[in-house]
């Protein structure tokens, strides 16, 4: 029974398995259970392998692939046209079978062991800053149920804390005292948490090449661009910028009919995150752009000036995404006037 194509749909207890030979004909259609997958495959000629981006899916893609065979991850909603019948694992190892064998299909890069090291690392970061910032919000809003409202920020926060549990005469109960103060201390805590998980990132950011050289990016700092290898690692997974731009949902939805295009807003596939941070960054930049000559700058004024300013600010995110492919994969570092120097040297050249 020679395999040449494999679907597998993932799942905490089983995975059914969908394989077909050369022919197209169904030779393998079963569940297993977890621990005898890599069995199943340890002795069969290479073959690809075809998986939903989920849970578990890198770890059993690297495993597959030191076995010899190709491993490939698709996104779900990628799978989902493919999908014949009712829904159930069989048909969903049935689609995957079929989505893997497309030339169009769009595959998600696969993550090394490291890079899921960083991503949790900045997962458990993004839990902390969540946490801290229900924790302030919480503190607020029982204040406010005391009549005391308390100036955006945190550094007003902190010490409008120190000024209340201070002051006997302010009417507070000493059962809210006491409550006041244990939040504050959860408070602190939090912070420290969140400032040593920061240092952390920023270590990990300064001690890799390829960070160092996302850094150079205006709008993409230490957090933004260890977030960003962990994402897609060294960027040679995507053809062109435009298709990684696209892989973090920073392209613009399209609706065309009758030979007329409109185009809509970004329509945020991809990682939120990672889309977050560049969004951040590209408002970073375009705050100080309106005090800058260079051509980039520029650019992002006049766009900003004559479209709303979210649209600039995400035409800029779309365009640092493009940007960092080609610090990537050409494993250079920024060069704002590339483009006048690339033609300065081509007219020489000729």
């Amino acid at each position: 029974m020679k395999i040449k194509r494999v679907g597998l749909d993932l799942a905490k207890r089983s995975i059914q398995v969908h394989a077909v030979d050369e022919h197209e004909r169904v030779v393998l259609k079963k569940s297993v259970k977890r621990a005898e997958l890599l069995k199943l495959f340890a002795n069969r000629e290479p073959c690809l392998i075809g998986m939903e981006a989920c849970g578990g899916a890198h770890y059993w893609a690297r495993e597959l692939a030191k076995l010899g065979h190709d491993a490939k991850l698709m996104a779900p909603k990628d799978v989902k046209p493919y999908v014949q019948g009712q829904k159930n694992d069989a048909n969903d190892a049935d689609a995957i079978c079929e989505a893997v064998s497309r030339p169009k299909m769009r595959f998600v890069p696969l993550k090394s062991i490291e890079q899921q090291d960083v991503q949790a690392l900045h997962r458990i970061r993004s839990q902390c800053l969540e946490q801290r910032n229900a924790k302030a919000s919480l503190i607020r809003g029982l204040l406010m149920e005391r009549g005391i409202v308390i100036a955006e920020g945190l550094s007003p926060l902190r010490a409008a804390l120190v000024r209340l549990l201070e002051d006997a005469e302010n009417g507070l109960s000493c059962s809210f005292r006491e409550l006041l103060a244990d939040l504050r201390g959860d408070l602190l805590r939090l912070e420290e948490r969140l400032a040593e998980l920061t240092r952390r990132v920023e270590r990990d950011a300064q001690g890799r090449d390829e960070t160092r050289r996302l850094m150079t990016i205006p709008g993409i700092g230490p957090i933004t661009a260890s977030a960003l290898w962990a994402s897609i690692g060294d960027g040679k997974a995507f053809a062109n910028g435009r298709q990684l731009s696209a892989f973090l949902g920073l392209t613009p939805r399209q609706h065309s009919t009758g030979g007329k295009t409109r185009l809509l807003g970004i329509h945020k596939h991809g990682d939120s995150y990672v889309r977050g941070l560049l969004v951040h960054g590209a408002r970073a930049v375009q705050r100080t752009a309106v005090k800058k000559t260079d051509e980039p700058s520029q650019w992002l004024n006049r766009l900003a000036q004559r479209r709303h300013v979210n649209i600039a600010t995400v035409a800029q995110a779309n365009k640092m995404a493009r940007i960092v492919w080609a610090v990537l994969t050409r494993g250079e570092v920024y060069q704002a006037n590339y483009r006048q120097e690339h033609a300065r040297q081509m007219l020489k050249a000729a």
